[in-house]
């Protein structure tokens, strides 16, 4: 067991530099790694595939509710661009432009898309004409480009994968319910699937999406006590429609604009599941999306028997299972050290006594629980052992939420807990924009959502003493 423990310690702790263990993780988990271009990461091949597990979840779902996906294109004419003023100048800093053809200077810059909300309505003005046109239920799969400052994997970086949703309806109840629909889809596909529990509810107008109405989110706390913006749902009225002339002919014949939402979600999510289930050994991944759901390793494989018994189990289940097995030479010790730092939620151990017995060992990742488990039971045993991996690990970030969210009910308390606290803060609010940068400028805490669980903590806003309008959700975030 020396290798497995010299290879454990090549990880920072968690308690020790969150970040520096964060960076440990996604490099030695073979997550990604640096590029030559600045800002700009390589997904390998094992943080590709639990993007490609995420993207099929959702996509099925999507196509459940009606969504097609479309694919539009990567740049942005600057005419375009600049009709939304809102929305142009909320990407301002963050666009990256293309201006040469070659040698050729080109006659009208292009932007490199930050997000596609432009070209999805110059594309909704030319195909539709009435109201039997709609709604139109789009989804793109894709990359895009935020020349940001400050890049860290998958949190944050120039370019990024995600999806965006765009749709245009009949009414502005129809929209809205979208809106709210998508943001509930998010919720369940991070607290039933990814196992990461979430606070729904309303950005403020100062954090809410440049060109929006309303923008919903969900929002997820983190081991360190930051918050993640995690996936969010805009309601857009006819903002958009208006300032693209996407009109059509409703059923009283009239000329009306739709009613357009968009929402997304990008691969920071991956930078949420590390954050929220992983430990001082490596990675912790929840069973729906983990590239591996079931590591075989072999016990004593130099043995009669051993081998031919590993392969008779990974063909049995790997049709039902994500299931691999390791044969190569490295020592059993080495190889347990190796799938729990990438995460890996059970591992199967099967060597000459299990045989005689008709077992094997199954070993949970996140509490290392080992289960002596018959052989002719194995899938049921298996999929049973997988759901209290998720459920176990949706718990201890249940409890953590729990435990790291604070009340204040006074500015003294709002102060103390931002400044000697980790976690979130619930704190009731006037609504006044200048109370809100007050607040940040004062303790470093961003509102994070009026959350849709409203609590009545008191009457007066926790800061300036006015009356209060809301319950919000304060906290430093990535």
């Amino acid at each position: 067991m020396g290798k497995q423990e010299k290879f454990v310690e090549e990880i920072t702790s968690m308690n020790e530099d969150f970040a520096k263990w964060y960076t440990d993780i996604v490099k030695k988990a073979e997550l990604m790694d640096y590029s030559s271009v600045k800002g700009c990461m390589i997904i390998r091949p094992y943080g590709y595939a639990i993007w490609e597990n995420i993207q099929r979840i959702l996509d099925q779902k999507f196509k459940e509710l009606g969504h097609e996906n479309i694919a539009l294109p990567l740049f942005i004419p600057e005419n375009l661009l600049q009709k939304e003023k809102d929305h142009v100048d909320g990407f301002a800093p963050e666009v990256a432009w293309v201006t040469h053809c070659g040698d050729e200077k080109l006659q009208e810059r292009l932007c490199v898309r930050p997000t596609s909300e432009t070209l999805f309505c110059d594309h909704f003005a030319n195909i539709v004409q009435s109201w039997r046109d709609l709604p139109k239920l789009y989804n793109q799969w894709c990359s895009v480009v935020r020349w940001e400052k400050t890049t860290r994997p998958f949190l944050r970086s120039v370019e990024f994968y995600w999806q965006e949703g765009h749709t245009i309806h009949e009414t502005p109840n129809e929209a809205q319910q979208e809106t709210e629909q998508m943001l509930n889809l998010y919720a369940d596909f991070f607290e039933n699937y990814l196992a990461i529990p979430v606070i729904k509810g309303k950005k403020t107008e100062k954090e809410k999406f440049s060109g929006a109405k309303e923008t919903l989110t969900v929002e997820a706390l983190m081991y360190d006590g930051k918050a993640l913006q995690s996936a969010t749902s805009h309601y857009f009225g006819d903002n958009f429609s208006k300032v693209f002339n996407i009109k059509f002919q409703d059923r009283n014949n009239q000329i009306s604009y739709p009613y357009g939402t968009s929402w997304g979600l990008s691969t920071r999510v991956i930078g949420g599941i590390i954050m929220v289930h992983g430990d001082d050994s490596g990675l912790i991944l929840p069973p729906s999306v983990a590239p591996i759901q079931v590591i075989i390793i072999p016990i004593a494989a130099h043995k009669d028997g051993v081998l031919s018994k590993a392969r008779e189990i990974l063909e049995k289940l790997k049709g039902k299972f994500r299931i691999q097995i390791d044969n190569s030479d490295q020592s059993p010790g080495w190889k347990f050290s190796q799938y729990e730092m990438k995460g890996v939620p059970l591992r199967l151990e099967i060597g000459p006594r299990d045989i005689e017995n008709n077992q094997c060992v199954l070993v949970r990742r996140n509490s290392r629980e080992k289960a002596s488990t018959s052989l002719t039971n194995l899938e049921q045993a298996i999929e049973e052992n997988l759901e209290i991996v998720r459920s176990d690990i949706y718990k201890t970030a249940k409890n953590r939420l729990t435990k790291m969210t604070y009340t204040a009910q006074n500015k003294e308390e709002l102060i103390k807990f931002s400044t000697k606290n980790q976690g979130l803060i619930k704190a009731m609010w006037c609504g006044d924009l200048a109370c809100e940068d007050a607040i940040k400028e004062e303790t470093g805490a961003s509102f994070r959502c009026i959350p849709f669980e409203q609590e009545h903590l008191s009457d007066k806003c926790v800061y300036c003493g006015k009356n209060a309008k809301h319950m919000a959700i304060l906290g430093k975030a990535y």
